[in-house]
């Protein structure tokens, strides 16, 4: 939602992106319990007014790190259907889901919960959005009668989280699948460096950034809704074109391997072959080793050291870098061979801008 300098949401602009939105055959809206500090559901109230509410289908979820007992998910759901000043929510999702959260989520009631919700009319379909690997979430399609599931998901994240495989795990299962961070962020969306751009600039026929990940997505036929997080009425626009211009199978291999290609490149970029095992850590002086490399990369590949660096300064200053006592003992646990003291001392001075 576009916000203003303060931080908070700016609501005239707001209610007209939506309104345009589904205007122009937006259908699906996509909110949760804690986005913008829980005012996005009062916002989304004043959107769909005025008739508004029957022309669209609304997804919100169950934020399950604050569940802590049973009467939780009754007494939250009732807030949301209050906040939306709606009777039903059409697909809701357990929100976040990774090893821990849903064991905790399904030892205190969950799916009971969404059992009783879809009977009594508060839900409609019910589904669970996910951040873990492959094996947790094939464990949580496997437990219960889902309807759908949201992942992330890019021509980047192909092999990441549940990736391709859970893609067209849950879509043999007969689920639908509800992609996120189909732009990553938006950072596959923004200028990218020149080695990327060439390659775009190889294809015979010319299109941004934004439009070749979001073909890639529609390409698949596992593929059954893709989230786009739009602050701007030219950005809603080009999507719904895109949307309208893609079919499933309609990108040639010659432009398929073209993606792929710029994938290599952004690759290419990255500073430090961390694959995120977590072996170097916990560090004896508190340096969150892959959560350093991991900003610098971002910044690396994705043209946005400014983004990564203020990330950097918001981590926990006992957290950082410079906390080094370079004792050698991350290196050594390293299956990558990293020179990881070398490397944490180039990050920091990158990102310390």
């Amino acid at each position: 939602l576009p916000v203003l300098k303060d931080g908070s949401i700016n609501e005239e602009e707001a209610v007209k992106q939506i309104r345009h939105a589904i205007d122009n055959g937006v259908n699906y809206i996509d909110t949760a319990y804690v986005y913008h500090g829980g005012k996005s559901e009062v916002l989304l109230s004043k959107a769909f007014a005025d008739g508004y509410r029957g022309k669209i289908f609304v997804a919100d979820k169950m934020p399950m790190w604050s569940i802590k007992t049973y009467g939780d998910f009754d007494r939250i759901l009732n807030e949301q259907l209050d906040r939306l000043k709606t009777d039903h929510i059409d697909f809701y999702l357990l929100h976040s889901l990774s090893k821990n959260t849903w064991e905790k989520g399904r030892d205190l009631g969950a799916l009971k919960f969404l059992d009783e919700a879809q009977k009594d009319g508060r839900i409609r379909h019910r589904g669970f959005s996910f951040h873990d690997k492959f094996d947790v979430f094939k464990e949580i399609v496997d437990a219960y009668n889902w309807d759908f599931c949201q992942m992330q998901y890019n021509y980047m994240d192909e092999h990441n989280q549940a990736g391709v495989d859970g893609l067209r795990y849950a879509s043999q299962k007969g689920m639908a699948v509800v992609i996120m961070e189909p732009l990553l962020g938006g950072k596959l969306a923004r200028k990218p460096p020149v080695q990327v751009q060439n390659v775009w600039d190889s294809a015979k026929v010319k299109r941004t950034p934004a439009e070749w990940g979001l073909r890639w997505l529609w390409n698949q036929k596992e593929v059954t809704v893709v989230l786009s997080g739009m602050n701007a009425i030219q950005q809603i626009d080009e999507n719904i074109k895109i949307a309208s211009e893609t079919a499933v199978n309609s990108l040639s291999e010659e432009e398929k391997n073209l993606i792929y290609k710029a994938r290599d490149k952004y690759k290419e970029l990255t500073k430090v072959d961390c694959t995120g095992c977590r072996y170097c850590v916990p560090c004896p002086f508190g340096v969150d080793i892959p959560r350093i490399f991991h900003l610098y990369n971002q910044g690396s590949i994705y043209n946005d050291i400014e983004g990564s660096s203020r990330d950097y300064m918001h981590m926990d200053a006992k957290n950082r870098a410079s906390v080094c006592r370079e004792c050698g003992r991350c290196e050594r646990l390293c299956p990558q061979h990293i020179e990881i003291r070398k490397k944490l001392k180039e990050a920091h001075r990158v990102l310390s801008v």
